[in-house]
């Protein structure tokens, strides 16, 4: 910690090994391949943004290295606040060719600047779409401070707003626990209505 850090308060959060994140890399192969859920080609980076130019000139630093970096793929990025105060940055595989390894990378490079930039605190979790079989969205959330994914399934009928499928995260946290570090704490798989991906 520098001097200025300790003036501006500002100071790095150590969290988990940030290769935790990149289990959904390769986890997602097991989820197409056994389990008929195929990636939607979208994942978001949310986190509580600051008004200050420190942090914003991040935000436009770290938006263009994203686009740099997903120039090849065709991956785009977008941000959008939410009602709660949160800031989502939205990155988005183009229609038909979704990569999770893109994503992942993408995101790790909007949550590192973050961190780097001594926000790391700021950081809530990051989200990946999916679908099932039946068209169906289902989320995996990886949570910055825990260092830890759970299976988030928000039920599709529209009769029943905001109520999940917690049976289906259940046999999800069964069938993944292998593949990726699923948070143990089922009272720590909170929910996040009106994903915007």
């Amino acid at each position: 910690m520098g001097l200025r850090d300790v003036l501006t308060g500002r100071h790095a959060v150590k969290g988990p090994a940030p290769d935790r994140l990149f289990a959904i890399s390769t986890a997602y192969i097991t989820l197409q391949a056994e389990h008929q859920i195929d990636p939607a080609g979208s994942a978001a980076v949310v986190f509580q943004a600051l008004a200050t130019s420190d942090f914003e000139a991040t935000l436009r630093d770290m938006e263009e290295v994203v686009r740099a970096t997903g120039g090849d793929s065709g991956t785009t990025v977008a941000t959008e606040d939410d009602s709660y105060g949160y800031r989502w940055m939205v990155l988005r595989n183009p229609e038909g060719a979704p990569s999770v390894e893109d994503l992942a990378v993408g995101i790790n490079a909007v949550s590192s600047s973050i961190e780097t930039a001594g926000h790391g605190e700021r950081l809530l979790c990051a989200v990946f779409a999916f679908v099932d079989a039946n068209g169906h969205r289902v989320y995996f959330i990886y949570n910055y401070k825990r260092g830890y994914w759970y299976p988030f399934v928000p039920d599709p009928d529209p009769a029943h707003p905001q109520q999940r499928m917690t049976e289906r995260e259940l046999q999800l946290k069964a069938q993944m626990s292998s593949e990726m570090p699923i948070e143990p704490e089922l009272e720590r798989w909170f929910p996040l209505w009106g994903i915007p991906i």
